[in-house]
């Protein structure tokens, strides 16, 4: 997937994102939201291997605002014409700027217009108000509240919650 849009541009990550990936994913803070308060200590090597792995069924991309890296995204498969998909807008200095409304709407048209699928699935940390707002402004509807389902990595239990997503619900947020 390809998508450009104003400043924005959504693209497969290749090998080449490895290093910025590793960086992003062993930062605390970045990975704290899902229960990576200490990141996750991976290599470039590792990152490198996973996206040259094509049998992962996580098809991850990098989202780039002004020709700067800020994020990443993937979905996988979750059954008959339904997806997960993660997003992460990295760099702390560009949310709460209204661009994540715009990368989902231009991700999940993707997703519904190109490759067909009819239901999206995402789950979020209980905590994370702003982006539990950003998915219902998009359209998606809570299904349900898993309470203390996972220990992090400080000791702390977590609780998330499911959303999912289809065509009819879609409100994209494109100028």
């Amino acid at each position: 997937m390809k998508r450009l849009y104003n400043d924005i541009l959504i693209r497969e990550a290749c090998t080449d994102d490895a290093q910025q990936l590793c960086s992003w994913w062993n930062d605390g803070k970045v990975m704290a939201h899902a229960g990576f308060p200490y990141g996750l200590g991976t290599t470039v090597e590792t990152v490198r291997q996973q996206l040259e792995d094509k049998n992962n069924n996580s098809n991850r991309h990098i989202i780039i605002y002004k020709n700067i890296p800020i994020g990443e995204m993937n979905y996988c498969e979750a059954g008959e014409k339904t997806c997960e998909i993660g997003i992460k807008i990295c760099d702390f200095s560009m949310q709460n700027k209204g661009l994540g409304k715009i990368i989902l709407s231009l991700f999940i048209d993707a997703l519904f217009n190109e490759y067909g699928y009819e239901k999206i699935l995402l789950d979020t940390n209980l905590n994370n108000k702003r982006a539990q707002h950003v998915y219902e402004q998009l359209g998606f509807k809570k299904v349900r509240t898993k309470e203390n389902v996972w220990t992090d990595q400080a000791g702390v239990l977590q609780s998330f919650v499911d959303y999912e997503l289809t065509r009819d619900l879609f409100v994209p947020h494109l100028n």
